[in-house]
């Protein structure tokens, strides 16, 4: 049993109520002798003088109203004694425990504030347990806060640089209305620049509907066997030509036939989303590097690039909603801040990980996926996932 109490971490609260409840039952022991002597012993005695006193009678008469009215009726006594007892002390234990749950009360009161949360001795664990889930409110609080005023300053950019290209449009289709004349070569350059303005435009509005639907998406898995070597294959070709100018390249080392069980369309925007953040952030004429490998556990797929090292502060926060990497507003880095926020969102939901490393100019993005129970026959044994990267 003290085991137990220790391990609740309300041994001291239990014992105090135990002791209290043994001062309790001692003091109805003490309160029936009392009666008990008042009726039968030599406290007796003391009653009848005290009749005697009262009512001016004599020892006889004091004696005879004694027995017939108090002795011959003792029973009748100590069945009313007890039950008032018994209501007594249940109500002084009422309120001795009460004052626990307005202690409780007082503590789930406080939470929304910034005061340390404050409880008697005993309930210590408690307090400790309370004062954990007020500084998780405040860090939620706090990061909800954040993740909001990003948005907002998010959504002011945007609506700045939307303006921009907009503007620039307007300009280009406003010289080649008013000018059907203009020489082939220099309607050729305005049509051009027009048409790129034009993709900036719907990047920045694809962005804008990309952070309502974060908002309000309900996610949802729709799982089937995924051949991993043939989906990375299919993403190094879709980024051949965003890389290629650059001269970046994709080198795969990912096993054949390594098979993973998730919602194909929600994992591809995972690694599309790592490999769009890779490919925006590499040097120049260096190699992304996807490799992937199987534990008992786990398939862990890693995407290395070779860049600039990223910050321990900002790699922490990397994950988070509406964050960005770089603050400045370029065509090529200039996201919404959501790739990565949602990349681990799904992973998540797929009952992963996801993590990332920057060192020396090495940054590493890794997605652990838990294994399919069919390829069983392809682990590799022993080791971490990392480990067999």
């Amino acid at each position: 049993m003290r085991i137990k109490w220790l391990r609740s971490g309300y041994g001291k609260l239990q014992r105090k109520i135990f002791f209290q409840i043994l001062f309790m039952i001692a003091g109805a022991y003490i309160a029936f002798l009392v009666v008990y002597n008042l009726l039968f012993g030599k406290i007796a005695n003391a009653c009848v003088r005290l009749i005697q006193w009262v009512l001016f009678v004599d020892y006889e008469d004091a004696l005879f109203i004694y027995q017939f009215y108090i002795r011959n009726h003792a029973g009748l006594f100590m069945e009313i004694f007890i039950v008032l007892s018994f209501l007594l002390f249940f109500y002084l234990s009422l309120s001795w425990f009460i004052r626990y749950f307005r202690q409780i009360d007082e503590g789930l009161g406080a939470l929304p504030q910034e005061k340390e949360i404050s409880l008697s001795p005993e309930m210590k664990t408690m307090e400790r347990k309370m004062n954990q889930v007020r500084h998780t409110l405040e860090k939620r609080q706090m990061e909800a806060k954040t993740a909001e005023k990003r948005k907002d300053e998010l959504v002011m950019y945007l609506a700045h640089d939307i303006r921009t290209p907009l503007t620039s449009v307007i300009g280009y289709l406003s010289l080649l209305h008013e000018a059907p004349d203009m020489p082939g070569k220099q309607r050729e350059k305005y049509v051009e620049v027009t048409l790129e303005k034009a993709y900036r435009l719907e990047q920045l509005v694809n962005e804008f509907f990309e952070i309502t639907r974060y908002n309000m998406q309900q996610t949802s898995l729709e799982t089937d066997r995924i051949d991993l070597s043939y989906m990375m294959m299919q993403m190094a070709d879709e980024f051949y030509p965003i890389l290629s100018e650059n001269g970046n390249t994709v080198e795969l080392q990912v096993p054949e036939e390594l098979y993973i069980e998730g919602d194909a369309a929600k994992l591809a925007r995972v690694f599309q989303n790592i490999l769009k953040n890779a490919a925006s952030y590499s040097a120049p004429e260096t190699a992304i590097v996807i490799r992937a490998a199987q534990t008992e556990r786990t398939v862990c797929i890693s995407f290395e690039n070779t860049g600039k090292t990223i910050p321990k502060q900002k790699l922490s926060a990397i994950f988070e909603r509406f964050y960005r990497l770089d603050d400045s507003r370029t065509s090529k880095t200039g996201g919404a801040g959501l790739g990565l926020a949602i990349a681990r969102e799904i992973v998540q939901l797929h009952g992963g990980a996801i993590s990332a490393e920057s060192e020396d100019g090495r940054t590493v993005f890794t997605v652990e996926l838990p294994c399919e129970e069919a390829q069983a026959d392809c682990f590799l044994q022993g080791g971490s996932c990392k480990e067999n990267l």
